[in-house]
């Protein structure tokens, strides 16, 4: 085998990668807005709208990433459609942010690019923390 085949190989599980959380961020900054459109109260309304914000800056953020390794610009794709209901909506958004921690975190970890690393590191710290604050307002709701 030759060294650029290994190269080539990671190259594509990062693009691969990027496509994925960029298509997950696009869809989570259009299930929030309508999550914070029918949160009940002024509170969750505030957070779920934080959250929101946070999740456009991921998008941004990974898409420069996208950009500067594929020299392309993503095309944003709705992979899920949102949830009807505000609290089937906080209980889809809590499982999908515990999932995205673990896929930020292992992205981050074999990541060799600094940059790269740091983006989902902190992305996935970010993700955590929606999680717990879906998980609460789920709590109260349900």
């Amino acid at each position: 085998m030759y060294p650029y085949y290994d190269y080539y190989r990671q190259n594509q599980k990062l693009i691969n990668n990027l496509s994925r959380a960029i298509n997950g961020e696009y869809a989570a900054t259009k299930c929030y807005a309508e999550l914070a459109a029918m949160a009940p109260s002024a509170e969750q309304k505030k957070q779920i709208k934080e959250i929101l914000n946070d999740e456009k800056r991921h998008l941004q953020q990974i898409s420069q990433i996208y950009s500067a390794v594929t020299g392309k610009q993503p095309q944003l794709q709705m992979m899920e459609e949102c949830k009807n209901s505000y609290v089937q909506g906080l209980e889809a958004s809590f499982k999908d942010e515990q999932e995205t921690t673990d896929f930020y975190h292992d992205i981050a970890n074999k990541a060799t690019n600094s940059v790269i690393k740091e983006v989902f590191r902190r992305a996935a710290y970010d993700e955590q923390n929606h999680a717990v604050w879906f998980l609460y307002f789920y709590e109260k709701e349900k």
